[in-house]
């Protein structure tokens, strides 16, 4: 990276040269008989550009989020988004979670879930950063998966004096993962034979776990102790989903929130499938959309999209924060890429049911 940035620098500099001489030599240079007037240009005449180009900064990056998929995917969405995100070209991806359906204990089953996404992931070009979801992550068997597969749950690195923490919403026991992966299933069963009211008042959707998720002590150990060996980091970013911050004080996600207290940080989770802003001991707190996954039809704050954020310049400003419509980026021919035309990408429009639980 260094290597490219240094490459860049002389390329730009040797175009700055060329361009200097340029201005030099057609300034006193004849014309030639029936040949155009050679661009001209005198110091301290008025120009159509602000400046001329010149090195973007070191301190300058952009990385993208993509958010719920799943919770009853919508065929095609992702495909879509993948293809525009190779158009955009962020430095790098993060998935907040929910990257597969689940809902199973057959290890081939998830297997080729997790394939799948994969593939399509594949095709956006750029590294992709997965955070676990409760339907990645919510039974032994698919956590075992996940660990051979990807590695920890819940992970951080520094990117460019950035702090990068990634985190795991679904950290429970195995037993209690066992009693919400039950509790589930049979709020499905109930939601596919039409008996609703039946499902939302059993005890899946009595478990608070299922709406903000956990942060077990040993996590919090774990990034208390990452926030404290980065202390001068210019920005930090939290990303996990379920919105564990929303506990107050029933799990150990406070910890670290008061090990960030003196340092501009910026949070986002997925899980409710709908966009929301929030602040909170004012920083930043985003909930996001969804990138193919269920969607409410009664929401207007329920669309596919995905987040584009860049980081630095203009003297340490705040990361800037772009949402992106899917229905709204298009490729060089004026249309949404991978067949997007075809697709509804807000059920408010579309009146698409609301999918399982």
């Amino acid at each position: 990276m260094i290597t490219r940035r240094i490459t860049q620098h002389v390329k730009d500099q040797n175009w700055l040269i060329a361009v200097s001489m340029l201005f030099a030599f057609t300034a006193c240079a004849p014309m030639q008989d029936g040949a155009l007037p050679a661009f001209q240009h005198s110091v301290g005449e008025p120009t159509p550009w602000d400046s001329i180009p010149a090195d973007a900064a070191d301190d300058k990056f952009t990385f993208a989020i993509i958010s719920d998929l799943n919770g009853g995917e919508r065929k095609g969405i992702f495909s879509v988004a993948a293809a525009q995100l190779a158009l955009l070209r962020p430095e790098f991806v993060v998935s907040v979670g929910d990257l597969i359906d689940g809902g199973t204990t057959d290890r081939e089953d998830f297997k080729r879930e997790f394939d799948w996404f994969d593939e399509r992931a594949a095709t956006m070009g750029v590294p992709l950063v997965r955070v676990g979801g409760n339907h990645d992550l919510t039974h032994p068997e698919v956590r075992k998966h996940w660990a051979e597969r990807y590695g920890p749950r819940y992970s951080h690195f520094v990117y460019r004096d950035v702090l990068f923490l990634f985190m795991d919403s679904e950290d429970f026991t195995d037993a209690r993962m066992k009693e919400i992966f039950d509790a589930r299933v049979e709020a499905i069963k109930l939601h596919d034979a039409g008996e609703d009211e039946r499902a939302r008042a059993g005890e899946y959707y009595r478990m608070r776990e299922r709406i903000t998720g956990k942060i077990g002590d040993e996590q919090a150990a774990y990034f208390t102790r990452a926030i404290a060996e980065n202390p001068d980091v210019r920005w930090t970013f939290l990303f996990m989903h379920k919105p564990a911050w929303m506990n107050d004080g029933w799990d150990a996600y406070g910890k670290i929130e008061a090990a960030l207290a003196d340092r501009p940080y910026t949070l986002l989770n997925g899980h409710f499938h709908e966009m929301q802003y929030h602040t909170r001991a004012g920083r930043d707190h985003i909930i996001l959309g969804t990138t193919g996954g269920s969607q409410n039809a009664n929401s207007a704050s329920s669309f596919d999209h995905v987040t584009l954020v860049t980081v630095g310049g203009k003297g340490g400003s705040a990361p800037a924060i772009a949402h992106l419509r899917l229905d709204g980026i298009l490729d060089k021919t004026g249309t949404i890429p991978a067949g997007g035309a075809a697709l509804c990408f807000e059920a408010a429009k579309c009146a698409k049911p609301e999918a399982a639980p």
